[in-house]
């Protein structure tokens, strides 16, 4: 059922039950192998997303599927240091990275609902600059990888290694979403991954600029996300 020439022909009943019972089966293996199978189920039907935080992810499936897919959404409101990231792993991984942007830039956002939307309604502003994007870009893909961790934030402490994307029918995988904070640290040491510089000053998470401040001590890592706004995840998650 899972030869990759026939995933194509897989209802998304066939497709929920792969991905649960996959999460299941899988939920003791190593990031490589839960790659390794997403990868060889999915073929060219499974794509890394990455935020450019960092590349663990992308690295990792670059390893089980040379050349990957390694989607990245440009918001319009990135960090430089984001944009530089997101170019130095294009530069230098053996990954295809393909940019997605919104159907508006900034200024034509703007212009039909008045600026800093992110300050007034970041739902919506989410909603058009991130989740519409990523909807239609995942469109020629049965799967994709995400970096969500369970130590990341209460949100996220359920996350599967595998599951089932309700909201775009879609397989979801989560590789290291077993890892800590010291797992991704010691793999970027071992393995020379690159890495946002933002990191390094006092960022835990980046997103977009205007919605990011660093974290202070005791925090956890996505409380510097839409900071005093009680948003917690800008909806692709969830």
């Amino acid at each position: 059922m899972t030869d990759t020439l026939k995933i194509e022909e897989l209802t998304s009943q066939d497709l929920r039950e792969l991905a649960e019972r996959a999460g299941r089966e899988l939920e003791d293996a190593s990031a490589p192998e839960i790659l390794q199978w997403a990868t060889r189920t999915f073929g060219p039907r499974f794509c890394v997303t990455s935020s450019m935080e960092d590349a663990v992810v992308a690295h990792l499936a670059s390893r089980a599927l040379p050349g990957v897919d390694v989607v990245f959404l440009d918001t319009g409101y990135h960090f430089p240091e984001t944009i530089g990231t997101r170019d130095a792993v294009a530069a230098v991984m053996d990954v295809n990275v393909i940019t997605l942007t919104p159907r508006q830039t900034v200024a034509e956002q703007d212009a039909e609902h008045g600026p800093k939307l992110h300050d007034r309604d970041p739902d919506l502003c989410c909603k058009l600059r991130k989740v519409k994007p990523l909807e239609e870009g995942l469109t020629s893909y049965t799967a994709w990888a995400t970096g969500l961790r369970r130590d990341e934030s209460p949100t996220r402490a359920n996350t599967p290694v595998v599951g089932w994307d309700e909201k775009r029918q879609k397989v979801k995988v989560s590789p290291i979403a077993r890892w800590t904070q010291d797992d991704v640290d010691a793999y970027v040491a071992e393995h020379g991954v690159l890495t946002n510089p933002l990191l390094m000053d006092g960022y835990a998470s980046v997103g977009c600029a205007p919605c990011t401040r660093r974290v202070l001590e005791g925090e956890d890592a996505r409380a510097g996300r839409w900071a005093g706004s009680g948003k917690t995840e800008c909806g692709l998650h969830g």
